[in-house]
């Protein structure tokens, strides 16, 4: 029997996943992805394409421990969320994982109602084979204070083109910080938090090769890296460390577009 087409409803579906083994967040020809991965384990489960949209873009081998897509379901079914979740999970390969799938406003758009992201990148600096696939090996002194110093001097900025990869396709630079700082968490292990509005490609990644970069050059003091950030020349940055370090932490949505209950997954067939 034919599947009963009825009014779209919106979902967001949360996800986590260790992105070691995947070409990025979004779907893309010729390389595994997270996209492509749960957009196949949804049509397995349903029996209809799902067309998903991403809420936050991660480059090849970075991870999140919580990131969204948004999807329109054409039909009704009767399941609840953690039924439906659970069935999707034994299809999904074990580095990804869909947490929830939470029924929204009709207009909720998972990227655009965003109020914030925060990432992590973490940094170790004595040989570990435990953390390399989380973690970016830096053997180097790192000078906590000035690092910090260069953190905080970002919350004042408003244009981020210095930390932009070139030939980025965005219509604006600006992007509002609301935390940058660093942390060491335990002995030999750094860890840089920053939250944002949005960021732009490779901007995270950019921001940490760029401070420690200036903060082992001889001309090491913060007056030198503020003038890198206001050249908006992004060939001085470096953004050469590895998606292995980085980690979407969380994204801050606002209480309204929440249509009901995360225990409900209204109308399914």
């Amino acid at each position: 029997m034919p599947l009963q087409i009825n009014k779209m409803a919106r979902y967001f579906l949360e996800v986590a996943y260790d992105g070691s083994m995947y070409g990025g967040f979004q779907i893309q020809k010729n390389t595994i992805t997270i996209q492509g991965e749960l957009e196949k384990a949804l049509k397995i489960f349903f029996k209809i394409p799902i067309v998903l949209t991403g809420s936050s873009r991660t480059d090849a081998g970075v991870h999140a421990r919580q990131n969204f897509f948004h999807a329109d379901f054409p039909f009704s079914i009767k399941v609840s969320s953690e039924k439906a979740a659970y069935h999707i999970n034994a299809i999904l390969p074990p580095d990804i994982v869909l947490k929830s799938i939470t029924p929204v406003s009709e207009n909720a758009h998972c990227r655009f109602d965003a109020l914030s992201r925060t990432y992590y990148y973490y940094i170790y600096q004595q040989k570990d084979p435990f953390l390399r696939k989380g973690a970016y090996f830096y053997p180097y002194p790192i000078n906590q204070e000035l690092i910090n110093s260069y953190a905080t001097c970002l919350l004042q900025v408003t244009n981020f083109k210095s930390f932009s990869k070139k030939h980025s396709n965005v219509g604006t630079f600006n992007c509002k910080l609301s935390h940058s700082q660093w942390s060491l968490i335990t002995k030999g292990v750094y860890r840089y938090e920053v939250q944002g509005n949005r960021f732009l490609r490779g901007m995270v990644r950019g921001l940490v090769g760029t401070m420690l970069k200036f903060s082992r050059s001889p001309n090491a003091g913060l007056d030198n890296f503020k003038a890198h950030v206001l050249s908006h020349e992004p060939s001085n940055s470096d953004f050469s460390p590895p998606g292995a370090g980085l980690i979407l932490e969380k994204i801050a949505y606002a209480k309204h577009i929440w249509s009901t209950t995360k225990n409900e997954l209204a109308n399914l067939y």
